[in-house]
């Protein structure tokens, strides 16, 4: 730029935090270079399986894909013997997928788009003592980015002014529903669609009650009338034209309109920040090569060889590597706890509680055994070129625009008065969380039916990521310690969890009794009380870490200010999921989507406010 700089920001990370304030900087005419360990899913699909990136089917095979995958191997339970007890777990910890790729795990994930309750925003304006973080300020921010395309009459009355929805119509992610034609031709699923809903609507509100919300198709979680309320629902997906869509498409078009301003650097793996004099952050290091961290399952073929880069941003340094790699990048760069810095060597310049407090959700499933396998997945192997995914290829059709969820409700646990702190939904297939190779069992097994059970809200707080080396390629080591009891001394996530087990059993009570199920495969219908919950112990799992990096006071656990920025680090903001001091509604991408928007408006409001004179600079 010919005055020492080279961009305006520097943002490191392309997942939905950093993709998504990248592209808005650019676009607001700010010169922004992102970096992205990874490379592009889609030019350099050919490594794994053509289409695991666009099919929302393929997502499971997105995740074990090695030309984006990043495996993450971690552990549940301080106490090796209880940790042993997950017949998941392997010799390195338990499997959790992550992608190290353009787009970040918007990439590979479910595409679920399911915006937080207000009580998550009430909670973050709370601690941070900012009511731009309260429901009706980030309520703005879901417009700016949603496209709502699943309520087209909605979106008529919103152009004549009536419009009480919530939803946004023009915003940047298209969203829509995926209810394959196939589905209601397939008479045994038509019938178990029909019997599931009848059943978990009425065991939620009533007979009365279920009959009105299934006639009025009040079944949009995202409808302003349904916020935080327990309901049956459909889970819209971020897809275009049913094919996935995330932060990829959005930095790809943001370049294409910026006009040089947007600079994305593929393969580029950043180990460590540089600072001024000042203290502040003036850029980052970079390695330049393909799979040089070796969280990658191709980091055997990685580029030894790479070169070291160093760029300087004229304003900021964006963090936006996530749950696990944003607390990595500032422990190896001197910025967190004074005793894992001084482990590993590294000097200290900003004791803050980096790492703690990680966070997830519990999840299990609950797996029935099929009379006979699905007549509409007949045919389907789970690769472009077979009879589905031809349908999906030449007219966007068939069983491959969906995620695999089949129906969803939002419930209450026992003694939940608030927003409803369980999501559940059917799927197709065998799924029992993440083990190496588990995406088979889902394309395998099609006379399975599996009942997947989320907890919000949790209690724990106790997880944590520190260093393994002081080397940037290393992973950190990363510990849930779930169910822990000194944050939930009574056990109310795990009975919470417990009890959903057996609200599904209710739903599948019809299925069984018309004989569309022949039988409860896991956890069996002879595990309940004491050994149920156990039994949720020794399998739950979670794939939403978060909260590593939270806002909140300095001194009272906070790493961040409600403005994003490093405590007594200028010019360092972190944007990605480590943000939040809890986690935040059921499925956490909407609101990191929501939160890096609202990023973005502060940085231009800092922009104003404090300009960077060039001549002064140079």
């Amino acid at each position: 730029m010919g005055d020492g700089f080279d961009c305006d920001y520097i943002v490191v990370g392309s997942g939905a935090g950093g993709g998504t304030v990248a592209a808005r900087l650019a676009e607001a005419g700010m010169d922004v270079v992102l970096l992205e360990a990874g490379g592009d899913p889609v030019a350099e699909g050919a490594e794994g399986f053509p289409g695991d990136y666009s099919i929302p089917a393929f997502h499971p095979m997105a995740s074990e894909n090695p030309a984006m995958a990043w495996d993450y191997w971690v552990e549940h339970y301080s106490d090796p013997a209880e940790a042993e007890r997950d017949w998941k777990r392997r010799e390195r910890g338990i499997f959790y997928p992550r992608a190290g790729t353009l787009g970040g795990c918007t990439a590979h994930n479910a595409m679920i788009f399911i915006t937080p309750q207000d009580s998550d925003w009430r909670g973050i304006a709370e601690t941070t003592g900012d009511e731009g973080w309260g429901p009706e300020a980030m309520a703005l921010y879901q417009r700016k980015v949603e496209q709502c395309r699943h309520r087209p009459l909605r979106q008529v009355l919103a152009g004549m002014g009536w419009d009480g929805s919530g939803h946004g119509w023009d915003g940047w992610l298209p969203v829509e529903r995926a209810i394959p034609a196939q589905a209601f031709a397939d008479a045994p699923m038509r019938e178990m669609l029909e019997k599931g809903a009848w059943a978990a609507s009425e065991s939620i509100s009533g007979p009365w009650a279920a009959l009105k919300r299934l006639v009025r198709g009040k079944l949009d979680p995202n409808d302003r009338s349904m916020n935080g309320k327990a309901g049956l629902c459909y889970a819209p997906l971020a897809t275009d034209r049913h094919c996935r869509s995330g932060t990829r498409e959005r930095l790809l078009g943001a370049r294409e309109k910026a006009r040089g301003r947007l600079r994305i650097e593929l393969h580029a793996l950043v180990t460590r920040l540089l600072f001024a004099e000042d203290g502040g952050a003036a850029g980052v290091e970079y390695r330049k090569g393909r799979h040089l961290y070796r969280a990658s399952p191709l980091s055997g073929q990685a580029e030894e060889d790479a070169k070291t880069v160093a760029i300087r941003a004229r304003r900021e340094v964006i963090l936006a590597a996530g749950a696990f790699n944003t607390p990595q990048l500032l422990m190896l760069s001197g910025i967190g706890p004074e005793e894992q810095l001084g482990e590993h060597g590294i000097p200290v310049r900003r004791a803050l509680p980096v790492g703690r407090n990680l966070q997830d959700r519990y999840e299990v499933c609950v797996l029935y055994r099929l009379a006979a396998p699905w007549k509409s997945m007949e045919g389907a192997d789970f690769s472009p070129g077979d009879p589905v995914g031809r349908l999906w290829e030449t007219k966007r059709q068939g069983m491959y625009i969906s995620n695999g969820a089949a129906l969803a409700m939002k419930r209450n646990s026992p003694g939940c008065d608030g927003d409803a702190d369980l999501f559940v939904m059917a799927l197709l297939g065998a799924f029992q969380g993440y083990y190496p190779g588990y995406s088979k069992a889902l394309r395998e097994q099609k006379d399975v039916l599996s009942w997947a059970v989320l907890k919000a809200r949790t209690a724990n707080t106790a997880g944590s990521v520190t260093l393994r080396s002081a080397n940037p390629r290393d992973p950190p080591r990363i510990e849930f310690n779930y169910f822990d009891r000194e944050c939930d001394p009574e056990g109310r996530d795990l009975k919470a969890v417990a009890a959903a087990v057996e609200m599904v059993r209710e739903a599948a009570a019809p299925l069984l009794g018309c004989h569309l199920v022949t039988e409860e495969i896991c956890p069996g219908r002879e595990v309940r009380g004491e050994a149920l919950e156990r039994w949720v112990r020794d399998n739950a799992w979670g794939h939403h870490a978060s909260c590593t990096c939270p806002m909140g006071p300095a001194g009272k656990g906070g790493v961040l200010d409600g403005r994003l920025r490093v405590h007594g680090v200028p010019r360092l903001r972190v944007v990605d999921a480590s943000i939040f001091p809890r986690i935040p509604g059921y499925f956490i991408v909407s609101a990191i989507y929501m939160a890096a928007e609202k990023a973005a408006d502060m940085i231009l409001e800092d922009e104003v406010l404090a300009p960077v004179e060039k001549e002064e600079a140079a």
